[in-house]
């Protein structure tokens, strides 16, 4: 950090209060209520501690990379960098959002979380084994906030203060909303920001791609690079946080190797001739039928469905709400109303996924019926800016029932009222045509990188005929794939948004105004509602646990009924393929299996 910010930095932090830090230091925090493990707990509740060190864990993934930094916007970073990156504190994936120490051992929150304390550490080494110090944590402060994501430059533009009273520890003090509320998520987005050692990085550029492997303090570091293909990663054989209890019984492996193939069938073949240990299969398709073999009859290779309780991704053909296309609600509507989605579950998908209907599916935070308690509450405010039928109708999907491709009665009825909606807005079939009263035809590109996806994009197309649409599917590799998305530089693309069981800021970058303007943003629909803005950003002010449910599942209800998705489907359970030389812990924890938990034999 260059001397004049900290100094300012420093000035700021030591003018500014520090509301409740002189309270006693925990060994985590929580982010509504108390942590579930006390301060003495020697390990996780779902790993083994006794699990053997050693082997390697290989796995073949699809797609490619061109970077070994995973904190910047340019780029396509490796799989497996977060192993060499570590953060103050971690998370226990067996509870909705709390961290432990990790790098930092105490952590002292205000009362009214309006600023945070970290002590680090003595024990903390980067790979070299140098020290890590607060230096480290504010140099990398200042290069995230000018250089990283847009999800951390948002967040840690909260930061209104920051100072390291001396080399084992550093605080920061936050901004107030608008409103004057405090961002009680701040303090633990802080806990888990990545920490860059700054002797590293003095001579380089932080806001550049590499494939030098970055100095990291993690259980492993880069081994090897063939760029877009293949990395290995080994294990730290003296790595510091060993025998930390968020570290015992993981990181097992001796060597984690990534192999990439730019078709995942490839992939799958891959792994059933051996070449891969873990697969996890998105595919119902490929889950039904494409394993198998003598390895699977003979039990080499085992199969299991484990069950999770978070969120699973919202996955959808997502509208570029920037384009004058799909800028009215009413188009938007009309073009989830013409597939038959239940002919396409059965038939592409083998009846195994369950069709998406919120943007927090298979979890307690999907909105549902109509609105009531915090819900309501946190609606009422908007009523006269929101849809009517919001308060008084449940959200539904369309449907067609049991019927054939061929198109049941329901899939008429629904593209009867599509094209109602498609007339309201304007456009007319003329010839066999969608056009407008200027006569520009209604046409667009569906943008992908992964011909997998493709069945689903040319049936939606397909589904769009009747209506007098022309939809085009076109499959780009990943890094132009990236690229044009980082620029919203398409019409309509099949992406997802993934959230945790606490959502919180990084709801603005999914879906509020400042980022839909802002490129390389995850607001890939464009949305700019204030009241999509005002409800994604309570929800982090939320002080208790049904207050931030309430909250989402509001926000959730205005985004389902401003359509900018077309929605698609998730599984309800973790569909895992491993060779029986890979052995993972009895305990399943809340948010699904955790593969650095794992071991081989």
């Amino acid at each position: 950090m260059p001397r004049p910010i900290l100094l300012l930095f420093t000035l700021l932090a030591l003018l500014a209060p520090h509301p409740g830090l002189a309270g006693q230091p925990h060994h985590g925090i929580a982010m509504h209520g108390d942590l579930a493990l006390p301060a003495d707990f020697t390990a996780l509740p779902y790993v083994n501690p006794a699990a053997p060190k050693g082997g390697t864990i290989r796995q073949a993934v699809t797609g490619s990379f061109d970077s070994l930094h995973p904190h910047i916007v340019k780029g396509v970073p490796a799989l497996g960098m977060g192993y060499v990156f570590e953060t103050l504190l971690t998370r226990s994936w067996d509870e909705p959002f709390s961290l432990y120490g990790l790098l930092a051992d105490r952590v002292e929150v205000a009362d009214d979380r309006s600023a945070v304390t970290f002590h680090i550490d003595p024990k903390a080494r980067w790979q070299d084994g140098t020290p890590l110090t607060a230096a480290d944590v504010l140099f990398s402060l200042e290069a995230q906030r000018l250089h990283g994501t847009p999800n951390r430059r948002l967040f840690y533009a909260k930061v209104t203060a920051a100072e390291a009273p001396d080399p084992q520890t550093v605080r920061f003090a936050f901004a107030a909303n608008p409103d004057g509320s405090i961002d009680r998520e701040m303090p633990l987005l802080m806990g888990l920001m990545p920490i860059h050692s700054k002797a590293f990085w003095a001579g380089r550029d932080f806001s550049r791609t590499t494939l030098e492997p970055i100095l990291g303090s993690g259980p492993y570091h880069v081994a090897s690079v063939d760029p877009g293909r293949r990395i290995v990663y080994e294990r730290v054989r003296d790595y510091w946080g060993r025998d930390l209890p968020v570290r015992v019984g993981q990181f097992n492996a001796d060597r984690l190797e990534f192999d990439y193939y730019r078709d995942d069938s490839v992939a799958l073949e891959a792994f059933k001739a051996g070449q891969g240990d873990v697969r996890y299969e998105i595919d119902p398709a490929k889950w039904a039928t494409g394993y198998d073999g003598p390895a699977l009859r003979d039990g080499r290779i085992v199969r299991e469905e484990l069950p999770d309780h978070r969120p699973e991704p919202a996955r959808g053909l997502i509208f570029n709400t920037r384009r004058p296309l799909f800028a009215d609600v009413r188009v938007r509507r009309a073009l989830g109303m013409a597939p038959d989605f239940d002919w396409i579950g059965r038939s592409l998908f083998h009846g195994l996924l369950t069709r998406t209907a919120s943007y927090y599916p298979n979890s307690e935070l999907a909105a549902r019926g109509l609105p009531q308690g915090e819900e309501l509450q946190a609606l009422a405010p908007f009523r006269d800016r929101l849809p009517p039928d919001l308060f008084t109708k449940p959200f539904t999907l369309p449907e067609t029932g049991n019927g054939s491709s061929s198109g049941p009665a329901g899939l008429r009825a629904n593209r009867r009222e599509a094209l109602r909606l498609l007339e309201q807005a304007g456009w007319r079939v003329r010839d066999g045509r969608l056009t407008d009263d200027a006569g520009n035809r209604f046409a667009f590109e569906i943008l992908l990188s992964d011909p997998s996806e493709e069945r689903v994009a040319l049936e939606f197309a397909r589904s769009l005929e009747p209506l007098g649409i022309a939809a085009r599917v076109r499959t780009v590799d990943s890094a132009q794939f990236q690229a044009r998305l980082e620029r919203f530089d398409f019409d309509m693309t099949m992406r997802w948004w993934a959230s945790s069981l606490s959502p919180g800021n990084e709801q603005l970058y999914y879906y509020g105004s400042d980022a839909a303007g802002q490129e390389g943003s995850r607001n890939l629909a464009g949305i700019r509602d204030p009241v999509v803005d005002a409800l994604a950003r309570s929800i982090a002010a939320a002080a208790t646990r049904d207050a931030l449910v309430g909250r989402v599942r509001a926000l959730d209800r205005v985004l389902l009924w401003g359509h900018y998705m077309v929605p698609l489907y998730h599984s309800p359970v973790d569909r895992i393929a491993r060779w029986a030389t890979l052995h993972r812990p009895a305990v399943t924890p809340l948010y699904g299996p955790m593969l650095e938990s794992w071991w081989v034999e």
